[in-house]
């Protein structure tokens, strides 16, 4: 297979796998509450490193850590941002809001999505590409298909900030991240509860 068609493969596997997954989910819940290019940055970022992870190490990095390490934390990235939303701390003015949330917000963007993708469905199967396809050709294709389901969550996350009432935001994003929380915190109670 020719380094085009494994760039086009792994893009529309990618794309299709992620195209409202829950990392798109948490960049338009972010994007409606902050500037575009922290939650962009952060995301892409974050996206750009794991598929490398995954592309070249395999799905071993995501057995580097403890599974329930991984969900603690995801679950607690979750719960601080959905307390936040909840308690309403957007920033309405966008220049007031790069003083306030800086390289700050990059970096927790970049926690958050890292460590909630890490082992997931996508890069398992970045993994299994990269096995039998160049890796470079796979990452390429991998990542640009998240930079685009990113860009398409920031996109429809400043719309809605366009449309619906900032405290409205708040309450959804907060409730969003929260359920997530949640979610996240279910599947650590039943690997705990298994082992």
């Amino acid at each position: 297979m020719d380094d085009f068609s494994t760039v086009l493969n792994s893009f529309l596997l990618v794309l299709g796998a992620e195209f409202g997954d829950k990392s798109q989910l948490v960049c338009m819940a972010l994007a409606a509450r902050y500037r575009a290019l922290p939650v962009v940055a952060g995301a892409v970022a974050a996206f750009a490193l794991l598929n490398l992870l995954a592309v070249t190490l395999g799905a071993a990095a995501a057995a580097w850590l403890p599974q329930w390490l991984v969900l603690a934390t995801v679950m607690l990235l979750f719960t601080v941002f959905g307390v936040l939303a909840l308690r309403g701390e957007a920033e309405d003015d966008e220049d007031e809001g790069e003083a306030k949330v800086g390289h700050y917000l990059v970096w927790s963007i970049f926690g958050l999505i890292f460590m909630a993708e890490l082992g997931d469905k996508t890069q398992l199967a970045m993994a299994g590409l990269g096995g039998v396809n160049a890796a470079l050709p796979v990452w390429l294709g991998g990542t640009l298909a998240l930079v685009t389901t990113t860009l398409l969550g920031v996109w429809a996350g400043r719309m809605l900030l366009t449309r619906l009432p900032v405290a409205l935001i708040n309450r959804v994003g907060g409730a969003l991240f929260l359920g997530f929380a949640g979610w996240v915190g279910w599947q650590l109670y039943l690997l705990l509860s298994l082992s």
